[in-house]
């Protein structure tokens, strides 16, 4: 139940009748997965959905993305809501009977290609939300813009894409966007659940490039070269000193990892050189300039200690993902009435990273994390691997959050 133009509404009836098409939706697009800037079929399904809807639709967005405008029957600010529909290379291991057996090529390998973090269910949210909204055109004070984002795990080295790309492209503007929602399926959160963090809720995320030049010698005569292995063991170390010992924990979280390194080619020969790949991931802009700049210090530092030579590169990959304190204040009665109050719980920052702080850059966002756990369940099935998955029993509270944080914020103004 909500309220607008001083009148109490219902949308019970249009989500009773929404939610098996949402699961439809969800499960087509499961056993379909595209890998990102590659999702033609699947921007090819949210066109169509949106169209049939009388929805104004704005495709090749980022190269692949999708834009649906809905304006209401009464003139007012503009809110944006986001999907992201790409999938990840993860070969699907579980017995669902729409289990993707989709392959595809990634960095020059043959590879699965899974939905194995849940954007198949954010897309059928988002498609769900758009057909309900379309129908309650009156509820609406203002304009909707439906952007469904690809490339949210990143495009292909050489392309670019993702929100960063869509903000470059003008997705929030023409009509001009005032505040953005989106959520997040979470399989270790129960269904029927919605959790938030105000202010940072997601890391940022950088990744990083090392490479370490020694000298090559005979495995049986290290004293006639340079070691880069041992150089990068110590430099992996440093690293770790700087969270250990630099950073303020006890203000938010920080993680350097070392994902990667590539270096020699034979049991009995120390190599000239090292690779080294990893990530940074801050809570804290303050943090994240701090861990910078130490990397940058201490890695040519560490490496000339050992009588070789090191250089390391720092690229942003995601920003902060920062829920606008404000926003987030005024929006949470909805959630509350919604969901009901017991079942929208805060909680701790995530070091995992989101692309959607690009859009929260420009204008105020709110992203929320929605349950996909079976009640009950002890033993969740993570992200990002064979065996992910979600219950579609949560995936109408993802509709009903989303409709109704629109339709609230649109009517306050």
């Amino acid at each position: 139940m909500g309220t607008v133009h001083g009148q109490q509404w219902s949308l019970d009836a249009d989500y009773k009748a929404i939610e098996p098409k949402i699961i439809e939706w969800r499960r087509d697009i499961h056993q379909n997965p595209e890998l990102s800037n590659r999702e033609f079929k699947t921007a090819e399904k949210i066109a169509a959905h949106l169209k049939s809807l009388g929805i104004e639709v704005q495709t090749g967005v980022a190269h692949t993305g999708v834009v649906g405008i809905l304006k209401g029957k009464k003139s007012g600010k503009v809110v944006a809501l986001r999907a992201d529909i790409d999938a990840l290379p993860v070969y699907e291991r579980n017995d669902l009977a729409f289990r993707s057996e989709v392959t595809s090529e990634f960095l020059g390998e043959t590879v699965g290609v899974m939905h194995a973090c849940g954007h198949d269910t954010h897309t059928a949210i988002l498609m769900g939300v758009a057909e309900v909204l379309s129908k309650n055109t009156d509820k609406i004070r203002g304009t909707v813009k439906f952007i469904f984002q690809p490339a949210e795990e990143g495009p292909p080295p050489g392309e670019e894409g993702g929100a960063l790309l869509m903000v470059k492209e003008g997705v929030l503007k023409a009509p001009d966007v005032d505040a953005i929602f989106g959520l997040h399926i979470n399989s270790e959160t129960p269904a029927g659940v919605i959790r938030y963090k105000s202010g940072g809720a997601m890391a940022a995320a950088q990744s990083f490039t090392i490479k370490v030049k020694g000298k090559q010698s005979h495995g049986s005569q290290p004293w006639s070269g340079v070691d880069p292995i041992l150089i990068s063991a110590k430099i992996i170390d440093g690293l770790q000193t700087i969270i250990s010992r630099e950073a303020k924990l006890t203000n938010e979280a920080a993680v350097i990892t070392v994902g990667k390194i590539k270096s020699g080619v034979r049991f009995n020969i120390i190599p000239e050189d090292a690779e080294m790949l990893g990530t940074i991931r801050t809570l804290d802009y303050e943090m994240k300039d701090h861990i910078n700049r130490r990397m940058m210090e201490m890695i040519p530092d560490i490496a000339k200690a050992y009588g070789g030579e090191a250089v390391v590169e720092i690229k942003d990959a995601t920003d902060i993902t920062y829920n606008d304190p404000d926003l987030v204040s005024a929006m949470l009665p909805t959630l509350n009435r919604v969901a009901g109050t017991a079942n929208v719980q805060t909680q701790k920052a995530i070091t995992g990273a989101e692309d959607f702080s690009y859009f929260q850059k420009e204008v105020p966002g709110f992203f929320i994390f929605l349950g996909g756990m079976t009640p009950g369940n002890k033993e969740p099935f993570p992200h990002h691997t064979p065996d992910f998955r979600i219950d579609e029993s949560g995936l109408i509270l993802g509709v009903k959050a989303l409709t109704e944080l629109s339709l609230d914020y649109l009517e306050k103004g």
